[in-house]
């Protein structure tokens, strides 16, 4: 296209030399050109009004049009080219892509909502959301203002699962936000009317207990809720995929917990804040937690047994002895069996789920430890009464012959007492200690230790240290031993002898 600089010099060098050649030769363009800058200038200098210019597509653009704006602007052109070469179209694919590419930029156009971002006040949001990978579903949630996260893992998804983890994130928040928002998730939406989502009863009674709005985004629009999106897909690609396969749940919720923490401590790049240092502040503006808490998910109702436990999953579990006869609720939470008192709501008694046919005991619920079993010696006839009026040892003397398997002791307690009483309670007490100390359980032995009587030595238990008086003899010094010493005794003998 020629400049006005260049029109101007071709209408000159046409006024001088009349032709179109003469005045393309001086130009240096085509005569061609030079006719169609002097037609231009005599009907005034405008340029010539072009006709509409038609397309091979024109006979389809109201379908397209059509097709884009049902799907929203997502429908393909290799979806659409089948329809539209039914409908007439004969072009090439690469011109209807072409075609589709500008309805959907008018769609875009005149179907744009606009967003603005999200100020986020202090005390305010809680955004939740789920998301699952190879079986594992996590739990997301994020408090807006001071960015802190949490993530949790559950084996489903269900309405007492997500709401026992979001009680959970507010004991680990330390209050309660004003809002929850949360995606239009099922466990939690009971119905909807005009695009207004009608919460479950149960999420409606959580909410009232903890004191929080509950809030739905719109349909169809994760932008809403992309600080919680983006949170969902950061745990899968740098918590569950480095340290999956997890062994099971609770250590799974043990490395998020970890996690939690570790992210939660490091600067975040949108608010270049540490989130746990912000949560600090937005903690006194969060609503208190209640006294109470409530008990999500399914109870049921067990009576205590006289052993102290109640019976769940063909497994027994025990609880503290002053509920034995009373009846209490028993859920699971996170692989974990808690007792409930029904009329408070207090968790007596927290065990980790075992297989059917075990037991699973906690001696805090029974004041201790359990007592190592004792055999008591009960005598009951007048020989066995006589002797075990001894004392102590007179019993461990009955406990060891019946361990060694002496099947005369009953036979030979009379005896027995018959050397008692011919040797006195002390010498008798004294023979039975020693047969005691050395397995010897028959009468006769007991009669030979009294036979040796106090002459018998009484052996020390093994390691103490043998201390003798040792005789003292007359000592020389070691001097004495010496060789120059010798030498020297020998010469001054030799030099006495010459003299």
């Amino acid at each position: 296209m020629k400049t006005a600089r260049e029109r101007m010099d071709i209408i000159s060098a046409y006024r001088e030399v009349g032709t179109y050649r003469g005045a393309a030769a001086i130009s240096g363009t085509t005569p061609k050109t030079v006719r169609r800058v002097i037609a231009r200038h005599e009907v005034g200098g405008g340029a010539p009004v072009r006709g509409p210019r038609g397309h091979n597509y024109d006979t389809v653009t109201g379908l397209v049009a059509g097709r884009v704006a049902k799907t929203q602007g997502r429908i393909t052109a290799k979806r659409l080219l089948p329809a539209a070469q039914a409908a007439g179209y004969v072009g090439s694919a690469r011109n209807f892509r072409r075609l589709v590419a500008e309805q959907k930029a008018l769609w875009r156009r005149e179907n744009h909502r606009g967003r603005r971002p999200a100020v986020w006040s202090p005390g305010e949001h809680l955004v939740i959301d789920w998301g699952s990978l190879g079986g594992l579903h996590v739990f997301c949630a994020v408090l807006a203002w001071c960015r802190v996260r949490f993530v949790r893992f559950a084996l489903d998804e269900r309405a007492d699962t997500t709401l026992a983890l979001l009680a959970e994130c507010f004991e680990t928040l330390g209050g309660v936000p004003g809002v929850v928002l949360a995606d239009r998730m099922g466990c939690l939406k009971g119905g909807g009317v005009a695009n207004k989502v009608i919460p479950t009863p149960d999420y409606v009674r959580f909410a009232a207990h903890y004191g929080f709005r509950p809030d739905f985004c719109e349909a169809n629009d994760p932008q809403s809720k992309g600080i919680v999106e983006n949170l969902v897909g950061y745990a899968k690609s740098d918590l569950m995929v480095p340290l999956a396969p997890f062994d099971d749940l609770a250590a799974a919720n043990t490395a998020a917990a970890a996690w939690c923490e570790e992210v939660n401590a490091t600067m975040h790049s949108e608010i270049c804040a540490v989130p746990a240092e912000r949560l600090v502040i937005e903690r006194e503006l969060l609503a208190p937690l209640p006294s109470l808490r409530v008990s999500v998910g399914r109870l049921v109702i067990r009576k205590v047994d006289r052993l102290s436990c109640v019976r769940f999953a063909s497994a027994r579990y025990s609880v503290p002895t002053r509920l034995i006869g009373a009846c209490v609720g028993v859920r699971i939470d996170d692989g974990r069996l808690l007792v409930i008192v029904t009329g408070t709501g207090e968790v007596v008694a927290e065990h980790t789920l075992v297989a059917p046919g075990e037991a699973s005991v906690l001696d805090a619920h029974y004041g201790g430890p359990r007592p190592a079993p004792r055999r008591a010696v009960r005598p009951k006839t007048v020989a066995e009464k006589e002797f075990c009026a001894l004392g102590p040892v007179a019993e461990a003397f009955i406990t060891g012959a019946a361990a060694a398997g002496h099947t005369r002791l009953g036979p030979e307690l009379a005896e027995l007492n018959t050397l008692r009483a011919a040797h006195g309670d002390e010498a008798f007490l004294d023979a039975l200690a020693r047969a005691v100390a050395f397995g010897r359980w028959r009468a006769a032995d007991v009669r030979s230790i009294l036979a040796a009587g106090a002459g018998t030595p009484e052996p020390g238990p093994a390691g103490d240290a043998l201390v003798l008086d040792l005789p003292v003899v007359p000592v020389r010094s070691l001097a004495d031993y010496a060789i120059g010493a010798a030498r020297s005794s020998q010469s001054e003998t030799a030099t006495g002898s010459q003299s």
